[in-house]
């Protein structure tokens, strides 16, 4: 036995970066960024994906709002008003398969657009000249899990990238402290959970980072947000020596896309021990901005919403859940609309007063409609059941025709029959508000390109300014 053969040799004492880091850790904590920790790879190049990018052509939207009314809203009760419906109350309806459920609610015009607004809305009917409304939504399954993740991907089968993943992907961010896609939610989430915010084949980086803000403080909105062993300066050192390492490796043996994007994540996480902890931070806005949008949770989500866009993050998506009313449907959607009512005209207002409407685009909407009939589970106290065939939304600001109804339902509201329009062509139309040809905006992935409207869509022109 030659005793030189059992001493450690040099290459014995050094660790691979991939063993370091294993190994230490680097102490940031998930920050809610766990989805920029997975398999996915980062684009193949040097350049930072969520750099500001241009979009196709120039588009006045350049950041969005979505307000996810997630339950699916009943169209006949808020956005489309049916007299026919009301007048036949409580008769059979050929086809329908039950008796009419005439709206408890009254519609009246409202701006001089005269669009028509449900009463349960009475300080959004204030912004009726700067909202458009389309009519005639329709989707494939009247099911929440399915058709929820299909609004928001654009796939009823495959695991696809969210809208907001897409932006994201398209136009970068300006904020490269800040997750340039956020997803507010009041709690305990809703059906299809991260599905509905994911990147999918997409790069990680650009997935959504999911927050709580139902939580009382931002520690826990975003845990671990604070790192409880070692102090900033150390935490800077800590990450530069990472860099370098990583691109000794990289020049000497070969780049690493899964670690890389890890290391990505670790730097954005450094970075928003500050920013998040101001943008969150509603306390910090006057107190006359407060009262406008209420001390609700709907209005919370809706001012840190503004917040974000504000410091540059690209699309923020806030969870307005329990619309799914299939009984006592007359108190039940009062109460909800009453909760988003308020603090979303005060969204518009506040974006209006800052300059920002006309360059942030803002949605409202669920997943499906509902039925023009009563629902037997209701009894005494109807609601309405699932529809997949009819259902609205609202949209305002970057690029909207104000004070527009597009499309139409037959005289029940039953179903879509005018300017149809499917998830495909509502996704052709956003992405085309925020400047992009929706079949030039691919990603190749398993040997083909995908895009978010599959190999359907038409832009919905009749709602773009």
């Amino acid at each position: 036995m030659n005793p030189l053969e059992h001493q450690a040799q040099l290459p014995d004492l050094f660790l691979t970066r991939r063993q370091w880091l294993a190994r230490f850790g680097m102490g940031m904590g998930a920050v809610g960024l766990a989805s920029m920790l997975g398999d996915e790879a980062r684009a193949a190049n040097d350049l930072n994906p969520l750099a500001p990018k241009n979009p196709h052509f120039p588009a006045k939207a350049k950041r969005v709002i979505h307000i996810f009314a997630q339950g699916a809203p009943s169209h006949v009760d808020t956005w489309d008003p049916k007299p026919a419906l009301t007048k036949n109350d409580g008769k059979s309806i050929p086809g329908a398969g039950g008796v009419a459920f005439g709206s408890p609610f009254k519609f009246t015009k409202q701006g001089r657009s005269g669009l028509e607004f449900s009463e349960v809305f009475p300080s959004l009917a204030k912004h009726a000249d700067s909202m458009a409304v389309v009519r005639s939504l329709h989707t494939d399954i009247p099911a929440h899990d399915v058709a929820t993740v299909f609004m928001n991907t654009g796939s009823l089968r495959l695991a696809k990238p969210s809208l907001g993943s897409w932006v994201l992907y398209g136009l970068g961010t300006e904020n490269q402290n800040m997750p340039g896609f956020i997803s507010l939610r009041p709690g305990g989430g809703a059906p299809g959970g991260a599905q509905n915010y994911q990147s999918a084949f997409l790069p990680g980086i650009f997935q959504g980072s999911s927050i709580n803000t139902q939580a009382q403080s931002v520690e826990q909105m975003i845990e671990n947000i604070r790192n409880n062993y070692l102090v900033p300066k150390e935490q800077r050192r800590q990450l530069d020596l990472v860099h370098q390492l990583n691109a000794i490796h990289s020049q000497n043996l070969q780049k690493d896309a899964q670690l890389e994007a890890r290391i990505e994540a670790f730097e954005m996480a450094y970075k928003m021990q500050t920013a998040a902890t101001d943008a969150f931070d509603i306390a910090k806005e006057p107190e006359n901005v407060r009262s406008l949008y209420g001390s609700s949770t709907q209005g919370k989500q809706l001012l840190i919403a503004r917040r974000l866009v504000e410091r540059g993050v690209r699309f923020v998506q806030a969870w307005a859940s329990g619309w799914d009313h299939h009984n006592d449907l007359e108190d039940r959607l009062r109460a909800k609309a009453g909760e988003i009512d308020g603090p979303a005209a005060a969204l518009l207002t506040d974006l209006k007063q800052r300059g920002m409407l006309d360059s942030t685009l803002v949605i409202w909407g669920g997943e499906f409609g509902r039925k023009p009939t009563r629902d037997n589970r209701g009894a005494d106290d109807p609601g309405r059941d699932h529809n997949n065939r009819a259902f609205a939304h609202w949209l305002a600001g970057g690029g909207i025709k104000g004070g527009v109804a597009y499309g139409a339902t037959d005289e029940f509201g039953a179903r879509a029959v005018d300017n149809k329009v499917h998830i495909h062509d509502y996704h052709a139309t956003l992405l085309a508000l925020m400047g992009f040809d929706h079949e030039k905006l691919t990603y190749r992935y398993n040997g083909r390109d995908f895009r978010l409207t599959d190999n359907f869509g038409q832009v919905v022109k009749g709602i773009i300014a």
